[in-house]
């Protein structure tokens, strides 16, 4: 989580690292709170809801509360069994099951002890499940694998299996799933009690100016900029570099600290004021929180004209109202987009348990899928113009079809298409011939008009560049999308070979399997002798490395002869020659390199080095 924890919470009351909130008075100047600033202590058990609710907090899915983990302390190994479970308390092993009556059934449980990669955990495993565990933390161990037994006793035991990350400590832990649960539960909260402006916090930091009469800007516990109301031209320089540069400079950081005002700030529950200085206008400044949990702060500065007499009133009230609002930016931060792209990566390269990775992105493991994969076709093109043109084909590929999952890389684009919702029974154990016909039929027409429709986009976009988009078959379920990814990706190689082996006036820019045709075996030949070829030695061996080492003109030659089928008159066309000049060009790798053409094992070993050299 990027927020700071309460005091009393394990790891709490500690100063963001981030650029600070907007302005700030010199750093000897002291901080002042206008009402009472609540002293460090203990925290009282974190109960989802809020006060006023039923005695049984409101439960939380498991798949929420990890979305909130932007940082990466929590890894999930095994999907628990069945529906996304029901979290409503954190827990500790060592605990004695005390409060194990309470809610049971819907606990993570924290496994302090042997970690995930020791058979011992196992025990603690099965200790969870006792305890009502849902989900079960154990202590990751960097580059070990999790060990066979405590596999087992999770797939036994229906638990999620998750590891904590090496660098963190159990207390962190803790806080970050207490914290999520009172977030989600404060968002279930503010979904019944909407406030008056919907989802745009532009619109409440222009009904807080207003109320205030002072220059607004919200800020997350990052410090970015996330709304402001409109700049008076008296604002001050701060204001200014604050809003254009999204954040706060870091050399008004650094004062924050030096004066103590970020201390403060987490720690403080009311409006703190800084009076007006050299450094700028007079400021105040109010935390958001939802519980214990900071959420991000208020500022409003004088810009040019005094603050309402009651500003620290409506800054109180301000910021409760922005709880919901900034709840609902955590929701979209990055925690849950890079836990989504680790999963979808994990599926499309077969890395990991494939079964895990479909859980995470919400998809049925048994639901038929095809994957596209777009890539930009290489030449002069800058990067920023691929980044755009590859996030615009993103956009348009969600958008497809529901479902659809995109991941975007460097230079290209990768989409899970489900084709329908899981048919709730077995994962079949072999290929697309296990769907039936027109099942089958129906999905590769829609993974092909998806890459057809990427294709054609790209180059119409202003500043767009040109990609290559294939298309992989049909698989019948989400496990083996790896296969379907490997296999559009070896259509994007036949479509970049083709077009780069000349012989078609327009470059085709898409296709599927059944388009690509004989020319995906051949490359996964290749790509099996390739280790052979670079090994070996002979005359093809020596023509080929010194033929290279001085331009490729012989190399060229060679190619073009074999894909003409040895005919010397369209092979002299093709490279714009004389026949003569290609005859002779055949004589000197005979003469001076032994290579016989005219000898089929000869032919088939230069077909081969030239199409692995790729340089025809």
């Amino acid at each position: 989580m990027t927020s700071s924890p309460a005091p009393g919470e394990p790891g709490g009351a500690v100063e963001p690292g981030g650029p600070g909130p907007e302005g700030t008075t010199k750093p000897t100047e002291p901080v002042e709170p206008t009402g009472p600033t609540e002293p460090p202590g203990p925290v009282e058990p974190v109960t989802p809801g809020g006060p006023g609710r039923a005695e049984r907090p409101a439960g939380v899915t498991l798949r929420r509360v990890l979305a909130f983990d932007d940082a990466g302390t929590l890894r999930l190994l095994l999907a628990p069994r069945g529906a996304d479970p029901v979290v409503r308390e954190v827990a500790f092993s060592d605990s004695g099951g005390q409060e194990t009556g309470r809610c049971p059934g819907d606990r993570v449980v924290l496994a302090v002890g042997p970690p995930a990669s020791s058979p011992d955990a196992a025990a603690a495993v099965y200790g969870a499940a006792r305890q009502g565990g849902r989900a079960v933390v154990l202590r990751d161990t960097e580059g070990v694998p999790p060990a066979p037994e405590v596999l087992a006793a999770a797939g036994e035991t229906g638990l999620a299996l998750l590891a904590r990350a090496p660098w963190a400590d159990w207390g962190e832990t803790a806080s970050l799933l207490r914290s999520a649960l009172a977030l989600s539960g404060a968002e279930e909260d503010a979904g019944r009690d909407a406030p008056p402006y919907g989802d745009d916090l532009g619109a409440l930091a222009s009904a807080i100016a207003a109320s205030t009469g002072g220059s607004i800007t919200i800020e997350d516990t990052a410090f970015r900029v996330l709304a402001h109301s409109a700049t008076l031209p008296e604002a001050d320089g701060v204001r200014r570099s604050t809003i254009l540069g999204g954040r706060v400079p870091e050399a008004r950081m650094a004062e924050l600290r030096r004066s103590g005002l970020l201390r403060a700030l987490w720690t403080s529950r009311d409006v703190i004021r800084r009076p007006a200085s050299d450094g700028g206008p007079e400021r105040l400044v109010v935390a958001v929180r939802s519980g214990p949990e900071v959420l991000g702060s208020i500022w409003a500065a004088a810009d040019g004209r005094s603050l309402s007499p009651r500003a620290d009133d409506a800054l109180r009230r301000a910021a409760e109202a922005a709880a919901p609002h900034l709840i609902r930016h955590r929701l979209r931060e990055s925690g849950a987009v890079r836990r989504r792209n680790d999963a979808l990566r994990g599926l499309l390269y077969g890395q990991g348990d494939a079964r895990t990775h479909a859980w995470s992105l919400g998809v049925p493991a048994d639901a038929p899928c095809a994957v596209v994969v777009a890539e930009h076709t290489g030449g002069a093109a800058a990067p920023p113009a691929v980044r755009r043109t590859l996030d615009v084909l993103g956009l348009q590929a969600a958008s497809y079809r529901p479902g659809a999952v995109v991941l975007r890389e460097a230079e290209r684009l990768l989409v899970l298409l489900p084709l329908a919702g899981g048919r709730g029974g077995e994962v079949p154990e072999r290929g697309s011939g296990d769907l039936r016909g027109r099942e089958c039929e129906a999905g590769a027409r829609a993974a092909l008009a998806l890459a057809r429709e990427l294709a054609s986009l790209a180059p119409s976009l202003p500043g767009g560049v040109p990609v290559r988009a294939g298309a992989g078959p049909v698989v019948p379920s989400a496990l083996r999308a790896a296969a379907s990814c490997e296999e559009a990706g070896l259509v994007v190689r036949v479509l970049a070979e083709r077009e780069r082996r000349g012989g078609v006036r327009t470059p085709v820019r898409y296709a599927g399997p059944a388009e690509a045709g004989p020319a995906l075996d051949v490359l996964r030949m290749l790509d099996a002798v390739r280790p052979l070829w670079e090994a070996g030695s002979g005359p093809v061996h020596d023509l080929v490395r010194a033929d290279l080492a001085t331009g490729g003109e012989l190399v060229r030659t060679l190619g073009a002869y074999v894909d003409a089928s040895g005919d010397v008159r369209r092979a002299a066309e093709r490279l714009v020659l004389h026949p003569n000049t290609l005859r002779y060009r055949l004589r000197r790798a005979r003469e001076r390199h032994g290579v016989d053409l005219d000898d089929p094992d000869t032919r088939l070993l230069v077909t081969l080095a030239v199409r692995l050299t790729g340089d025809v």
